[in-house]
């Protein structure tokens, strides 16, 4: 087979969870499994920077990997609210053709933020043969608050999406509005043949806003094996002694709740401990006032954080060594975060909030501990409880679970495409190739 991934970024270029996981996967299908795929990440600036960068064609190829390919689109040319590009030129003319040159079976979205929802559309129309699979990332067809499902209000969290609500959360949006958003999503939605979600909680989440659930696949995304030649780094036994070292490793946004973990490191105060380092990126992508206020946290919190800024995968071993405890923080729901594995891969526990994605992951009391969603206070408290019992760490560590391999996921994934292709070529008003509509929440 010939697999075509599609992404809206390339993690060289911007890191996040979806990119990592597409690159991996992307990898895993070159380097093991006797199929050609490809990887589409779209990139670029915005305004005069997205003129001078893309001259010309705006798929470009990757110089150190024939199959790699950037797809420059100007994020100011994109319709957040419908999820649609105003540039129809890129989409149509040079997306198809770059379709028609490669004339994949398989087309992978990971995501279309930036290309489009309609980019599924232009797929269906030149591929009629092929294969569309959707691994859902995030919630972003349900919900226009950057796809977080977390009010605007006090940022409380939602379950349920409508028009009435939503508009309440955006007023300056019509509720006929996002009636007609998602009315246009779920058109172009009811061209993939297979949604793939990674916990049942996104499973679940999903059906109810309308995608028939036999058209949903549970499959928990795959981490890659630590290669042979560079052994996990594991930190020396000290018995019961305290394991007072905190990590964060992730996208330095509101929804990633590192406000949260420094207002409990505040509130723990001087007599505490203990230490947090926080790992991470993309802060220069967050609204300036979130910036200030974590500016503001770190300065309040200097003696007990050090904040480590931007790491690459090579260093996670080495800094998870020098980790006793993975905090997830979170405010919003995560689909299965990737750092959950990372985590365990390198027999770390993990502290996270107790909703959603990590919720299903880390079981409580027994490879991780919750606290309370958005509490500060609360968080404070499981930190001090997780700093002074030695013996807590030892007995959670040994809960953590055996992992879902990279390559065992790949395989899963290949049997869906090989599946997929042999519903499309099937006969009869019931085969994918007939398209259904989805069913309206």
């Amino acid at each position: 087979m010939k697999i075509l991934i599609v992404c809206h970024n390339h993690p060289r270029i911007r890191p996040g969870g979806a990119e990592g996981y597409a690159l991996d996967l992307y990898e895993q299908l070159r380097d093991h499994s006797g199929h050609t795929p490809v990887l589409l990440a779209r990139v670029g600036p915005s305004g005069a920077a997205a003129a001078r960068e893309m001259p010309g064609r705006p798929i470009k190829q990757i110089t150190d990997d024939p199959n790699q390919y950037l797809f420059y689109t100007d994020p100011e040319q994109h319709d957040f609210l419908m999820g649609k590009g105003r540039n129809k030129a890129e989409l149509t003319r040079f997306y198809r053709d770059f379709l028609l040159a490669h004339t994949p079976d398989v087309v992978h979205f990971q995501s279309t933020l930036f290309l489009g929802y309609d980019i599924i559309r232009v797929t269906r129309d030149a591929l009629p043969h092929a294969a569309i699979a959707h691994t859902l990332h995030e919630y972003l067809p349900i919900c226009y608050r950057d796809g977080q499902m977390v009010r605007t209000r006090g940022n409380e969290l939602c379950r349920e999406e409508s028009p009435r609500r939503c508009h309440e959360c955006f007023p300056e949006v019509s509720e006929q509005d996002f009636f007609i958003r998602k009315a246009f999503i779920q058109s172009h939605f009811a061209l993939v043949d297979r949604f793939i979600a990674p916990t049942p909680y996104v499973l679940e989440q999903y059906v109810q806003w309308g995608i028939p659930r036999e058209r949903m696949l549970l499959e928990s995304q795959g981490i890659v094996r630590p290669a042979a030649a560079a052994p996990l780094i594991k930190r020396p036994e000290h018995g019961d002694g305290p394991r007072n070292r905190f990590g964060f490793f992730g996208q330095l946004t509101a929804y990633k709740g590192v406000d949260v973990l420094l207002r409990a490191i505040d509130v723990l105060g001087d007599d505490f401990d203990g230490h947090l380092w926080i790992h991470g990126a993309n802060l220069e992508h967050a609204k300036p006032e979130f910036r200030a206020e974590l500016r503001d946290l770190l300065e309040k919190t200097r003696e007990k954080v050090t904040f480590a800024g931007r790491y690459e995968r090579p260093e996670l071993a080495e800094l998870l060594a020098r980790t006793d405890w993975v905090v997830i923080p979170s405010i919003w729901w995560e689909t299965g975060p990737l750092t959950v594995s990372e985590a365990f891969m390198h027999d770390r526990p993990v502290i996270c909030s107790n909703i959603g994605g990590m919720s299903e992951r880390v079981e409580d009391g027994v490879n991780g501990l919750h606290f309370r969603r958005g509490d500060a206070h609360d968080l404070a408290a499981v930190l001090r409880r997780a700093a002074a019992d030695g013996a807590l760490w030892g007995q959670l560590r040994a809960g953590i679970p055996d992992l879902h391999w990279m390559d065992r996921h790949a395989e899963n994934v290949i049997r869906l495409y090989e599946q997929l292709l042999v519903e499309r070529s099937a006969p009869g008003p019931g085969a994918p190739s007939a398209g259904r509509e989805l069913q309206s929440a």
